[in-house]
């Protein structure tokens, strides 16, 4: 099944376009529709599961039961997701970051703000280089 999803034409890598996906909550599935990127709604751990599931390995026992949205992010570079969803992925997101490959995953608040005890990119870096500016 062949699969993509939509992409910025401004943005490159290794002379390819960079193409996007979105899981989070259905309101920001919608937002980010407006500005051309292709989400799916997950509104649970195990839906969350088993779209990253799809879109990362291609494959799984949701693939016939899934928005037909996600039928075009297997090609994404970049799947952008709620904190929340992140969280409902647990270990598999730290595996999936850990083998290097894409798509590569970014994590933003959800509709309801930042999820309690996470850090801003901002703050990891104030910590990592130990400086506060």
């Amino acid at each position: 099944m062949g699969i993509s999803c939509r992409s910025f034409n401004f943005i490159f890598i290794n002379g390819r376009t960079v193409d996007y996906f979105f899981l989070g909550d259905e309101e920001l599935v919608t937002a980010f529709r407006f500005i051309g990127i292709n989400g799916m709604t997950v509104s649970s751990p195990q839906s969350a599961v088993e779209a990253f599931k799809m879109i990362t390995e291609g494959s799984g026992a949701a693939a016939a039961g899934l928005n037909a949205s996600v039928s075009q992010a297997n090609n994404c570079q970049v799947l952008i997701m709620t904190e929340e969803t992140a969280d409902w992925l647990g270990s598999l997101i730290i595996d999936w970051q850990l083998s290097g490959r894409y798509p590569l995953l970014v994590e933003i608040p959800g509709i309801s703000g930042r999820l309690e005890g996470r850090k801003t990119l901002v703050d990891a870096i104030r910590e990592a280089i130990g400086i506060q500016v």
